[in-house]
């Protein structure tokens, strides 16, 4: 096959096109350039169906395809699928197509490293003159190409080496390089990249070079090293992605979740795409307890993977949690938008075809949703009618049942399937470690605290009404361990302690709940009324001082 795969592209009339775009004047200008260039099957595609159809009946060597495939799915979902099943392979050469030159699409689009990007409207010649470039690389380094696609990285190192020797190869040098230092990293042999990019700075300035380097030095931890480069990096379009990308996973594997949020946060701006990416998003913001960003991160996961490999109706699912998750949080009119949003993906769900293979999972939501709306009877006869404490495989569906159990104050049945679920992430060797951090942390909270922040937070305005300050002051503390970056739940915070201490009872502990209380308005954008208010309470603050 490799033999033939070789032949196939050292000769035009031997080759096979796709080429998927959903503008057939599109397929008319491509045809007629490749048929000038000798090429005789070319297969066209108005969609991503039929793209995917054609890929099943054939092999292609040369693939074409516009990011905007309309009809069905986009052109970087349909790239991926296409790599993922084995239809796009290192081998082959992949051109994107596209009239947008955004930097968050020139971000998804290198992601994919595909072989040449062309900006519409197409030349002909332009076309002929970019391919022929394209399919000499092919040939001349399909040594190095076939053994990445074996994830034989060390042939593709010994194969970069020997062709590095032939000056009659030399234009071709960068692309070997790149796939050496590549294939140093995917070795994880990060002191032998190290040394390899590091010799390449001093001929090339190329982007992939710095990146490379970067990634050699954050894999042994030395970031202390790079500061000022890293500074360069995140600052120029061409590095800026990349970089942030890396940097989330160094603080990750630093166990610094906090800036790895911040880190992928940015990342995922720039490159808004990417499912896995979105995924790490979700996960960090559960961790750092950002409701509203794990709700915007599982919207987002579920609308791009639509018709994707990743598609399933348990996105939905995730979309539905994070919103009850989310209105937990909110003690105000937003938090019932947000529980009216979540009803009508739950009802996506179930009508959907789908909803009697989640039939329990979509109970718990219920049940929880009932809950929130003080509907606590309800809530209470839907889990005792229908709920077991029987855990799934699935980690996600038993934390959905510890909520719904705890909100309800049945801790003991909560305890139990949080039993289950250390017992079941010890076992599990592929529950990455930020999920894994995520439902210790879980654990941990769901003993220690007994209520929803927004329940704690109805709790501390009963007992500040009825001048009980110390209590009020308490299930606020508790209430923000839940919800840290809460604006509201701050601000009472602040006015508690504010009323302690005119009462003379302040103390050196509520000197720095007050710290952490204003840090949190501080690191908060207000405009309008918001601001008016916090600017009220921070002059009731300093009156108190006197």
């Amino acid at each position: 096959m490799d033999k033939e795969l070789k032949n196939a592209l050292e000769h035009f009339e031997q080759l096979n096109v796709l080429i998927i775009d959903d503008n057939t004047l599109v397929h008319g200008v491509l045809t007629d350039a490749l048929r000038g260039l000798g090429i005789r099957e070319i297969k066209c595609a108005q969609n991503a169906y039929y793209g995917l159809r054609l890929c099943e009946q054939m092999h292609f060597h040369i693939v074409i395809c516009s990011f905007n495939v309309q009809s069905d799915k986009d052109g970087f979902h349909l790239l991926e699928e296409l790599k993922f099943r084995g239809f796009v392979k290192k081998s082959t050469v992949l051109i994107f197509l596209s009239a947008e030159t955004s930097e968050t699409l020139v971000n998804s689009i290198v992601e994919l490293q595909p072989d040449d990007f062309w900006v519409k409207p197409l030349s002909p010649s332009n076309v002929k003159k970019r391919l022929t470039y394209a399919l000499q690389i092919k040939r001349k380094l399909f040594s190095i190409y076939q053994a990445v696609d074996h994830k034989n990285f060390a042939k593709a190192i010994y194969y970069a080496d020997r062709f590095l020797l032939d000056s009659s190869l030399q234009k071709y040098f960068p692309n070997m390089l790149r796939m050496k230092g590549e294939a140093y990293l995917s070795l994880r042999e990060f002191v032998e990249a190290e040394r390899f990019f590091k010799d390449l700075l001093t001929q090339y300035q190329y982007s992939w070079v710095h990146l490379g380097y970067v990634q050699a030095l954050l894999k042994q931890g030395r970031i202390d090293e790079i500061h000022t480069l890293l500074a360069e990096l995140v600052d120029k379009p061409d590095t800026r992605f990349a970089t942030h990308d890396m940097l989330a996973q160094y603080y990750i594997e630093q166990e610094n979740y906090a800036q790895a949020y911040q880190e992928i946060k940015r990342a995922r701006e720039l490159a808004p795409r990417n499912i896995e990416r979105n995924k790490k998003f979700w996960d960090l913001a559960r961790l750092n307890h950002d409701h509203l960003g794990q709700y915007q991160a599982t919207k987002a996961i579920a609308t791009h993977a639509k018709n994707s490999v990743h598609d399933s109706p348990r996105l939905l699912l995730n979309v539905v949690r994070a919103g009850i998750d989310l209105a937990n949080t909110l003690a105000d009119s937003n938090g019932d938008k947000v529980l009216a949003e979540a009803e009508r993906y739950l009802k996506a769900l179930e009508t959907g075809g789908e909803g009697e293979s989640f039939r329990e999972e979509i109970l718990v939501a219920q049940a929880r949703i009932c809950n929130v709306r003080k509907q606590v009877e309800r809530a209470t006869r839907i889990v005792e009618t229908h709920l077991s404490l029987r855990t799934s495989t699935d980690i996600e569906d038993n934390l959905d049942k510890v909520k719904v159990f705890h909100e309800l104050g049945m801790r003991e049945e909560a305890l139990k399937i949080l039993q289950a679920i250390g017992n079941q992430i010890a076992g599990e060797s592929l529950t990455s470690q930020v999920v894994t951090k995520y439902i210790e942390q879980e654990m941990d909270e769901r003993q220690a605290i007994f209520f929803t922040a927004r329940q704690l937070h109805e709790m501390a305005v009963e007992h500040f009404q009825k001048k009980r300050l110390e209590p009020a002051l308490a299930s606020l503390v508790q209430a923000l361990q839940l919800s840290p970056k809460n604006t509201k739940l701050a601000m009472n915070l602040i006015k508690v302690l504010i009323t302690i201490k005119r009462e003379a009872h302040f103390t050196s502990e509520h000197e720095t709940l007050a710290e952490q209380g204003f840090n949190i308005l501080n690191d908060h954008h207000f405009s309008g009324s918001s601001l008016e208010a916090v600017n009220k309470l921070k002059a009731q603050w300093q009156a108190s001082m006197h």
